[in-house]
């Protein structure tokens, strides 16, 4: 809910509420009730009188609200093992130097790449053996249940 404040007395005008003035300058003027547009109008300084927000401010009538600032927690860092590696593996790999991550890296590239090599010469042994499967006799589906209810049915 959007509400405004009243040029006078500094309350708050909450919506449908309020009066509202617009000067032959254009300059407009939003007045809580009939009471302070009457006051303005008469130009009587809202510094005068004891209820305005101005009169308390300058008076010192206001109970100051020092809201304490909310406390935010402050994130602690915990040091958790992760699945499939305790805290002592993590520590010692973040201890290791660069140089020996690059060459355990490099060692296991190499033995991707061999494995790869070896999928790639089981492929091509692959086709002669699919080549040895077309020459065996193909049976049809109406076949294969036929074949298969003959199992399971005794005449």
């Amino acid at each position: 809910m959007k509400t405004g404040i009243c040029n006078f007395s500094e309350f708050k005008i909450y919506p449908a509420k309020g009066i509202k003035f617009v000067r032959g300058d254009s300059k407009t003027f939003h007045f809580i009730n009939g009471k302070v547009e009457s006051l303005f109008f008469r130009k009587i300084n809202p510094r005068d009188i004891p209820w305005t927000s101005v009169y308390r401010r300058i008076n010192k009538n206001v109970s100051v609200e020092t809201g304490a600032k909310k406390r935010t927690k402050k994130t602690q860092k915990f040091e958790r093992s992760i699945v499939g590696a305790s805290l002592e593996v993590i520590k010692q790999k973040r201890e290791q130097k660069p140089e020996f991550r690059a060459a355990q890296r490099e060692a296991a590239l190499r033995d991707i790449k061999e494995k790869k090599k070896a999928a790639a010469s089981t492929k091509a042994a692959a086709p002669k053996a699919a080549a040895a499967k077309k020459d065996a006799p193909k049976t049809t589906k109406t076949a294969a249940k036929s074949n298969l209810l003959a199992t399971f049915f005794y005449y």
